[in-house]
């Protein structure tokens, strides 16, 4: 069956729109109660930013019907991309040098510091999937990691850091699905049990996006649909939002939905996460599929 989420439900703009939320729904315990009244999935973001605390999946569990799917962004320093200090676990902090803890941005590389941090992020997150209501782990690698044969082993040493549970992958370069690389990048992720993340985003006619190529390579198909924002996309300096301040239109909607079927033909369990989370849009889209999807009896 398919499932249909949004990847926040706690977005400032979307809170601050008031197209979702009733006004009695001010507390996040409410607003979460009240997304899951109408989606059976969520994508966490914040857990990009920093490891939750385990009391925080917890509340999560807790305030969900039985079957809800939270899927969690990995934290950003399993990732490659830089994270603040104090977001670290303290015994990592301990091994920093002093210059690096006053860096706004500190990069970790060593083997066994992420090691540490694998293991607590997983520990935060027991609460889901004692549950069973964790889903996906997603790992977002940065654009600069670019496709060649030796990062086809830092992708499986990364996700080894949350072994465990279940990996999905998102590329941020086009050099990952370009001719050639492609195929040796499904048969390397199919071949280690890792789920692809099929994304949706502004395209540049060259390789500074993915394109969107919907394929599964576990049990699991997860699309991704992060709005067309050419604008923002790649501007700096801007509020993350903006650069998923779009819209899908009903044209665009219905272009994806053959997609999502026919993985669902397939015997997948099928995620359509919208991720144009500025305002209200990902709400707006997502239950816009959630119609199309309904109306041929797939909907979960």
């Amino acid at each position: 069956m398919i499932h249909i989420g949004t990847c926040s439900w706690t977005e400032k703009t979307l809170i601050k729109s008031g197209e979702f939320y009733p006004k009695e729904a001010r507390s996040a315990e409410d607003r979460l109660r009240f997304y899951a009244e109408n989606f059976g999935t969520v994508e966490v973001d914040s857990t990009y930013y920093a490891i939750p605390d385990s009391r925080n999946a917890t509340a999560w569990a807790e305030r969900t019907p039985k079957h809800f799917i939270f899927h969690i962004k990995v934290f950003g320093a399993l990732t490659g991309h830089g994270v603040e200090p104090k977001t670290l676990p303290a015994e990592v902090i301990r091994e920093l040098p002093s210059k690096d803890r006053e860096n706004k941005y500190i990069y970790i590389t060593d083997p066994e510091l992420l090691k540490i941090i694998g293991e607590r992020f997983k520990e935060s997150l027991a609460p889901l999937a004692i549950t069973g209501k964790l889903g996906l782990v997603v790992y977002q690698f940065p654009p600069w990691l670019h496709y060649k044969d030796e990062n086809l082993n830092y992708v499986l040493t990364s996700v080894s850091l949350t072994r465990g549970f279940q990996a999905a992958v998102e590329f941020r370069h086009g050099s990952w699905l370009s001719y050639g690389n492609k195929e040796k990048l499904m048969a390397f992720l199919r071949a280690n049990g890792i789920t692809y993340v099929a994304a949706d985003e502004p395209q540049f006619g060259n390789l500074a996006t993915v394109p969107f190529f919907p394929a599964a390579t576990t049990d699991t198909a997860y699309f991704r649909f992060h709005g067309r924002n050419k604008k923002n996309w790649l501007k700096k300096g801007i509020d993350t939002s903006l650069r998923y301040d779009y819209v899908y239109s009903e044209e665009e909607i219905r272009e994806f939905v053959p997609h999502i079927l026919d993985a669902d033909r397939k015997g997948k369990l099928v995620f359509a996460m919208f991720n144009n989370c500025h305002g209200a849009a990902a709400i707006r889209n997502a239950r816009r599929m959630q119609e199309i999807v309904r109306a041929e009896n797939k909907l979960a």
